[in-house]
């Protein structure tokens, strides 16, 4: 790890944050005894200095209040806790504007989607993707002529949109790809569907500068920024995916009220845990169920920093 540090540390120097802005801009609303407190366990979690000496995975308790243990189902207790009364607000693009479920993988994230959108009233529409093979990228061409198109529909690769895309009119979604800055529909930018079309989905932003403005969302051809297959798959499909649910990587950027935390399996890259938990405004916003892989509630997860990464910087 030593020999992986950069020389440009030495020239850094650390300016540390005093205030966390996003707990102090809801101050009137809160407890400000418990907002400081919740702010310094955040603070904590991100520097690395709850539990245990370790090698960068630390198991930490999580308090009590902030915790959904009473369950049968948890993912039923995560959305009920996150979207309460969602058979009321389904068509409300303010409803989804402040809210969202976080958790640490992909396949997480689409398991809890599908979930919900099963809850959701009316029927759903599928958008199927058109692959191939991107044969700029490739020298030898017989070699990958064997590649079925099934094989290729199977394939979920970080970044881009999945093979099949179900949408339901007031569903949630968050871009992909940067379609137009100036009118905010930058990758991570959410919005709600209003209508479906064969060829486009029209949306109404509910996030960033532009929340409330009507806009068109039309298919494209994509390619991942990284693949683990020898070729890079060509991927035609509309730049999208639901957010009733999203990773904590793509929560980044997210100012959200209410926000359920679900880690059925823990965070596993440097500072994901405090990204997650520094989403919301308020202690009173954040619920977080944990449990084993027999579904038995626990009140401790992990946390992964390594502090090395900080080692050589001036404090």
């Amino acid at each position: 790890m030593q020999q992986s540090i950069h020389p440009i540390y030495d020239s850094c120097e650390i300016l540390t944050l005093t205030k966390n802005m996003r707990l102090h801009n809801n101050l009137e609303s809160v407890d400000e005894q418990e907002t400081a407190t919740f702010a310094k366990w955040i603070l904590d979690i991100g520097d690395g200095i709850i539990g245990d000496e370790n090698d960068g995975y630390a198991t930490i308790q999580v308090p009590a209040h902030l915790l959904i243990t009473q369950y049968d189902d948890p993912i039923s207790a995560i959305v009920k806790s996150t979207f309460p009364d969602l058979d009321q607000h389904h068509n409300n693009p303010e409803f989804f504007k402040s809210k969202a479920i976080l958790a640490s993988t992909n396949e997480i994230v689409e398991q809890i989607n599908h979930y919900v959108l099963s809850f959701i009233p009316g029927d759903h529409m599928e958008y199927l993707s058109s692959d191939s093979v991107d044969k700029s990228e490739t020298s030898e061409d017989s070699y990958f002529q064997s590649i079925t198109t099934k094989f290729l529909n199977s394939l979920n690769t970080s970044g881009l949109p999945t093979h099949s895309i179900k949408l339901k009119i007031g569903s949630p979604i968050m871009l992909l790809r940067n379609l137009d800055q100036n009118q905010g529909l930058c990758n991570g930018t959410r919005l709600v569907v209003t209508k479906m079309a064969k060829h486009v989905i029209a949306t109404e932003i509910i996030s960033g500068k532009n929340i409330g403005l009507a806009v068109y969302i039309p298919r494209m051809s994509m390619l991942p920024s990284q693949s683990p297959c020898p070729f890079k798959l060509l991927r035609r499909q509309f730049p999208i995916m639901l957010s009733y649910a999203m990773t904590i990587n793509k929560s980044h950027g997210q100012l959200l009220s209410m926000v359920g935390l679900y880690l059925p399996k823990p965070v596993f890259t440097h500072g994901q845990l405090y990204v997650a938990l520094s989403r919301v405004n308020s202690a009173k916003g954040l619920k977080i169920p944990i449990h084993d892989d027999e579904q038995k509630s626990m009140n401790s997860t992990t946390n992964v920093v390594f502090k090395e990464v900080f080692r050589n910087i001036k404090r």
